[in-house]
């Protein structure tokens, strides 16, 4: 889900740059550094979202918000397309649901 499907929705959302489009989604799961804040680094009983800053309420706020102005727009979607996919991955594991905004 983090390799393929970026590439597929950067085919479809941005078919004139597709490539780029897919590099810069890519590149935003460079979110996932703040996991290294958490001790353990990784636990696998434990949900992304709501817990690691990047994976915070607020910040996926203002990632929708870099929806808004065009140059900022795929690194906003390679950012919200991270987040579904880490509360995807919450759901894998039912004792650890997302925290509520």
């Amino acid at each position: 889900m983090h390799l393929l499907a970026p590439a597929l929705i950067a085919r479809i959302a941005f078919p004139n740059q597709w490539k780029r489009a897919w590099i810069i989604m890519l590149a935003t799961m460079l979110v996932d550094l703040d996991h290294l804040l958490a001790t353990p680094i990784f636990d696998p009983m434990r949900c992304s979202i709501g817990f690691h800053p990047l994976h915070s309420c607020v910040a996926i706020g203002f990632y929708f918000i870099l929806l808004i102005p065009k140059p900022t727009r795929i690194v906003a979607v390679g950012l919200i397309f991270h987040m579904l996919t880490d509360t995807i991955d919450c759901y894998w594991n039912l004792s650890q649901l997302p925290t509520p905004c």
